[in-house]
């Protein structure tokens, strides 16, 4: 017999990317009880990862719970950024409820559209929260409009358009039924979701289903998967059977040995968990996303959503340039395997094939910052290696013609840049569908774009947009082949010989155009140093010496005035290089070289 869990709330943040979700969770927990009054509290405590804490966003969607009136609230934390939609996807499962976050100013955007239609094909009750209202621009009324707008557009049930709205300012700590009420804390948000979030249902009776929607990762206990009770309860030293709803042919059988639910920001050990309880379980070695844990003796998987397939690929290599080995730990094509592998147990989204060369990966993610960010964590990590440039993944439809990727690109500009970026884009076979005017001087611009047509397209954007621009993608579906496009319209500068870069070559070459490398680096022939405004390649010797004479001394070379270097991040050298170009990554560098470093050879393949 089902029953209801009432001391339960299971719910998901879902948001925009920077519309302050992980700021709300942060004062769920704050004003919860969680922290003592004495300690010390970091902002977004829940972003833990490093690349998450230094680039404002959330990466990996975390676990925790807060207790309200005897009640307990398990809160997952979900990525807004659309390369990280996977995220999302899987741990909707788990809730029966989302508290959806927009921003008072901005509105509804592409990644609002995405995480709400999921949530409404699952049939889970909204809460819609307005957050920032205490932004000077704020302007929640027409936000109000936008979002009901939206849910009409997405279908929504008459049950979901009458959703509750909340108002609140996660900085500042407040949430607020009505507008013009004066906030105190975050109590009417605590009320709402116990008032408007069902408990979850199932038969304590039944025997065990429990569905894996995360898997965590810790090196001392292996892999552990999160998921939460459907029905029957789960506990410690049981007998369970592993099923998938998508691998019918799979069934193992295990034992659980440790079992453990979510109490503030950290997992806290239990005997056993019933029906509604979102629990972590260790010690199953080979578990993955979509399994279910069930009793032996009624073997039942639980449905499981396909996760949305990749779009993009790009092709991990062995470094093999004339610096590889100096400054990675790990270099080597196993080491390489080993630790592509390895993601797959926590990602979703990513695909890992082996190419014929033995030396290369293609790995496949949702987008460029998907990507870059696995990138950034190998590089931290130890690992050396070289990237390829980003490539799109090709269909074909019935009939064998070519299908590509296609984004709708929403892009908030200020008025006198709209013609550059609605021209660049153009040019990358964008078309633009819809243009309307946004407070204060801004405009907003919607196209419909293949993905190549945005790669390396951001940072030429942040130039073109003098910083001032907000670019956010959505994937939209595939489409037919939209015809070539050029990239780049610039060349690239490159060495012509091994050794260490000198004042009087850097002053002889910056002339040429924008150099990357300054005095006393390593360079080697076929690595890219810098940027020629020209679209053709150019090599050039930054390592030639001033030759000394009787009447030419050594000195004089301080008197040479450089042009201070432009130094690439990662994102920007993957944005720059070329389909015949390679970044080189290692721990402490980040270089660019052609493929085929030797000219004679270059200039031959280049021929063909």
């Amino acid at each position: 017999m089902k029953i209801k869990r009432e001391d339960i709330r299971n719910i998901a943040i879902i948001a925009h990317v920077d519309h302050g979700k992980t700021t709300l969770v942060d004062e769920l927990l704050k004003q919860s009880g969680v922290f003592r009054s004495n300690q010390a509290v970091q902002e977004r405590v829940m972003d833990s990862n490093d690349i998450e804490r230094e680039r404002g966003i959330t990466i990996l969607s975390k676990n925790t719970a807060v207790f309200y009136k005897n009640t307990k609230i398990n809160i997952i934390d979900t990525p807004g950024h659309a390369d990280f939609g996977g995220e999302v996807e899987r741990v909707l499962k788990m809730v029966d409820g989302v508290v959806l976050v927009v921003d008072a100013f901005e509105g509804p955007m592409p990644q609002t559209k995405f995480v709400l239609k999921k949530a409404l094909e699952l049939d889970l009750s909204i809460i819609v929260c307005i957050n920032k209202i205490d932004r000077p621009e704020a302007r929640p009324d027409e936000v109000i409009d936008e979002v009901l707008e939206l849910l009409i557009d997405l279908d929504a049930s008459d049950e979901q358009l009458d959703c509750p709205f909340i108002y609140a300012s996660a900085k500042s700590g407040i949430a607020m039924l009505e507008i013009d009420e004066e906030g105190q804390d975050m109590q009417p948000l605590f009320e709402t979701i116990i008032e408007h979030i069902p408990a979850p249902e199932g038969d304590p009776d039944a025997g065990t289903q429990v569905l894996i929607s995360t898997i965590d990762y810790n090196e001392y206990v292996g892999r552990i998967g999160v998921g939460k009770v459907s029905n029957g309860t789960i506990q410690v030293n049981q007998d369970a059977m592993i099923v998938n709803a998508h691998e019918p042919e799979k069934t193992r059988k295990v034992k659980i040995s440790k079992l453990y639910e979510f109490d503030g920001l950290n997992k806290v050990e239990v005997e056993k968990a019933s029906v509604g309880s979102i629990v972590a379980i260790s010690g199953i070695a080979d578990i993955h996303i979509g399994d279910t844990l069930c009793s032996p003796e009624n073997p039942e998987p639980i449905q499981f959503q396909k996760i949305s397939e990749p779009t993009i690929s790009m092709n991990f290599i062995v470094n093999d340039s004339p610096l590889a080995g100096k400054e990675g730990k790990y270099i080597t094509s196993r080491h390489l395997r080993d630790r592509l592998m390895r993601e797959l147990n926590t990602d979703v989204s990513l695909r890992v094939e082996e190419t014929d060369n033995t030396d290369s990966f293609k790995v496949s993610g949702r987008g460029e910052l998907h990507l870059s960010v696995l990138i950034e964590n190998m590089r931290r990590e130890g690992y050396e290696f070289a990237v390829s440039k980003a490539e799109v993944i090709y269909r074909k439809d019935e009939n064998g013609k070519l299908l590509e990727p296609m984004e709708t690109a929403v892009i908030d500009v200020p008025d006198e840049f709209t013609g550059i970026v609605i021209e660049k884009l153009s040019l990358r076979k964008g078309e633009l569908t819809g243009m309307s005017k946004a407070s204060g001087g801004y405009s907003r611009l919607e196209f419909n774009i293949p993905s190549r047509g945005l790669i390396g397209y951001r940072g030429e954007f942040m130039t073109d947009t003098k910083g001032n621009g907000i670019l956010n993608t959505l994937f939209n579906d595939y489409g037919p082949y939209k015809g070539d496009i050029a990239y780049r319209q610039t060349g690239s500068l490159i060495a012509f010989e091994s050794g260490e870069t000198l004042a009087y070559g850097l002053f002889n070459a910056q002339d040429r155009g924008t150099l990357f490398v300054g005095p006393g680096e390593k360079v080697y022939g076929g690595m890219i140093v810098g940027q020629n405004p020209k679209g053709d390649d150019m090599e050039l010797n930054v390592c030639k010496a001033k030759h000394l004479t009787n009447t030419r001394a050594s000195g004089s070379d301080d008197a040479l005035k450089l042009t201070p270097p432009r130094i690439l991040s990662l994102e920007e050298a993957l944005d720059f290089i070329e389909n015949d170009e390679l970044v080189e990554v290692t721990p402490k560098s980040i270089r660019m070289r052609k493929k085929i470093l030797d000219t004679k050879m270059r200039m031959r393949a280049n021929r063909k």
